[in-house]
């Protein structure tokens, strides 16, 4: 018995092979893909498309003020405005770990009844606009929120327009990033790890702590990238919620939405940034989400 055979033995038989007849009678295997070019019905719309897509991208390069720039970016305002931006940003991803982990571990592996309503609950920032987020949040957190009053009378705590005002809001539109992606990532996982400890006796707590996550720290690591770049560039929730008051609430897309108002080009420099950052954040998700399988 040949290679050929015994391949065949083990596999059931010999693969079949898509076999294509070529225009000049000539049979060839087929290939993944469609090759050769595409039609104009297909084509045009997809350029359209991309220049869409790009054009105002573009724009924005070209309308640069770049003698400018260094001074523009150096000023107390813009610095002010991008450190308060990365704190908050950073601070709100981070709540978002502590509490979006166990929330997506919940969702993923725990059976119980309206599990598909939380889901849904979970998920209604990302559609929610953010000016209505921010209403919401006033409405449960303010002075006389649901909340809030009870936070203002017995332990003296105000929420809206402050600092951290700003990294509620941020975290509200920024969790749901990371408990998707943290839930796929666990539904994707095998759990017979996870009963396999539990089996040597470890508690499912440790189970979660010493097996669950090393399996699912790359799926926590695109999650909280994720967050955190929505945290950079949240604008609606922050400003109903937080306010626009510099040095305090006001982040980066706040100071760009003031500086269209008074100063075009400083509004540009700001959108550069805010731009490089979201160019680095596609680019450190390069390998989880662009490398095709």
């Amino acid at each position: 018995m040949g290679k050929a055979d015994a391949a065949d033995t083990l596999t059931g038989g010999p693969r079949r092979r898509r076999v294509r007849v070529r225009p000049d009678g000539r049979q060839g295997h087929g290939s993944r893909g469609t090759r050769g070019g595409a039609p104009l019905p297909l084509l045009l719309p997809a350029l359209i498309g991309l220049a869409f897509l790009v054009l105002p991208l573009v724009a924005l390069l070209i309308r640069a003020p770049w003698r400018s720039m260094p001074d523009l970016l150096t000023s107390t305002e813009v610095w002010q405005a991008l450190q308060l931006s990365l704190v908050c940003a950073t601070a709100a991803t981070a709540v978002s770990l502590v509490i979006g982990v166990p929330l997506a571990w919940l969702l993923a592996r725990v059976d119980f009844p309206g599990r598909g309503l939380v889901r849904a609950l979970v998920t209604l920032p990302l559609v929610l606009p953010p000016v209505v987020g921010g209403v919401a949040l006033l409405m449960a957190l303010g002075r006389n929120g649901v909340v809030g009053q009870w936070l203002d009378s017995w332990f003296g705590i105000t929420l809206p327009f402050t600092t951290t005002g700003v990294v509620v809001a941020e975290a509200f539109v920024a969790m749901p990033f990371l408990v998707i992606s943290v839930e796929g990532t666990l539904r994707a996982a095998d759990p017979r790890y996870e009963e396999a400890a539990t089996t040597l006796g470890a508690s499912r707590f440790t189970a979660f702590r010493r097996v669950t996550l090393p399996l699912i720290a790359p799926g926590i690591a695109a999650g909280a990238v994720l967050a955190w770049a929505r945290a950079l560039g949240e604008f609606g929730a922050t400003i109903t919620f937080a306010g626009n008051f510099p040095g305090r609430t006001q982040t980066m897309p706040l100071a760009v939405y003031l500086a269209l108002q008074s100063d075009p080009e400083a509004a540009i420099a700001l959108s550069l940034v805010l731009l490089a950052v979201s160019i680095a954040v596609l680019a450190g998700l390069r390998d989880r989400w662009m490398t095709p399988s």
